[in-house]
């Protein structure tokens, strides 16, 4: 286990950090603190972070345009006015269930986005993973507890996914166009062998894995197949996910969270909550943008 490399990006200390996205043609990194309701804006420029202030729980990001960006929120998924700030209801999920809010979320290379819901208490069982596309939305996976890692092969031919209640991360084969599984999940790692859950991932562009282990402090490599290849020790004990930055992808964001932590525990665990940058040559890969 090695932490070379490894430095905070941006000093603010969220509760809950979560979904980090970038935008390469901005080379801008936003994140959300998901129970403080704030999106976070960083220009890699200036370094200069911007808090902006939501009238929702969000949890992830999505890329549309030059003009606008996708929420995942507690009440569904609201298109963002880059400029204005403003939102607007595309896709209501759940809003019959007001006990529910958003999770992981991540967009398939056809331009689907792949979304999950849990409880706001964490009930067992209460959470699905959805798929949206071009207007359409389903249910892919229900009864998951805390849905994350959700990502995908670089051929969009493999989707990943786990309930970090579980502590089980599974693959699917995929239709490469549509974005929609055609097989039953595979049982692919089986998170108890190692401290920590199973937290967000992201796939780089030869098929690695790398995924945030919540409790365990570092970020974990694994092969397509479940055969782990190596961790990178990181700053804060419950870091939550990862995503590939900079102009040519080869550095690594990662989030992290002081929820639960005592006051003692948060003291000798003094970067939890912040954002971290791994200044390492990842082989790494852009979310495309969502298509609507």
């Amino acid at each position: 286990m090695s932490s070379t490399g490894v430095s905070v990006l941006c000093g603010i200390a969220c509760e809950l950090g979560e979904g980090p996205a970038y935008d390469p043609a901005a080379d801008t990194l936003f994140w959300f603190d998901i129970l403080g309701r704030k999106m976070i804006e960083l220009p890699l420029a200036t370094g200069e972070a911007l808090q902006h202030d939501l009238p929702v729980m969000a949890s992830a990001l999505a890329m549309v345009d030059h003009a606008r960006q996708l929420l995942v929120t507690e009440t569904g998924l609201q298109l963002r006015d880059r400029n204005t700030g403003d939102l607007t209801m595309l896709q209501e999920v759940e809003t019959d269930r007001p006990n529910m809010r958003s999770n992981d979320a991540r967009v398939h290379p056809c331009g689907a986005l792949w979304l999950g819901t849990m409880g706001k208490a964490a009930e067992e069982g209460a959470g699905a993973i959805y798929w949206f596309y071009k207007g359409e939305l389903r249910c892919l996976y229900p009864r998951i507890t805390i849905p994350n890692s959700i990502c995908f092969s670089p051929d969009g031919a493999i989707a990943f996914f786990a309930d970090t209640r579980e502590n089980r991360l599974y693959r699917v084969a995929c239709d490469p166009e549509l974005g929609l599984p055609v097989d039953d999940p595979i049982l692919t790692i089986e998170g108890n062998e190692m401290a920590g859950g199973i937290d967000g991932s992201v796939v780089d562009a030869e098929g690695t894995l790398w995924n945030a282990r919540w409790g365990g402090g570092r970020i974990d490599a694994w092969s397509s197949s479940g055969e782990f290849i190596r961790s990178i020790d990181m700053p804060a004990s419950q870091v939550t996910c990862p995503v590939f930055i900079g102009h040519d992808a080869s550095r690594m964001a990662v989030t992290s969270a002081h929820a639960g932590l005592s006051g003692q525990a948060r003291e000798a665990d003094s970067d939890a909550g912040r954002t971290f940058v791994l200044e390492r040559s990842f082989n790494g890969r852009f979310d495309p943008p969502v298509v609507l």
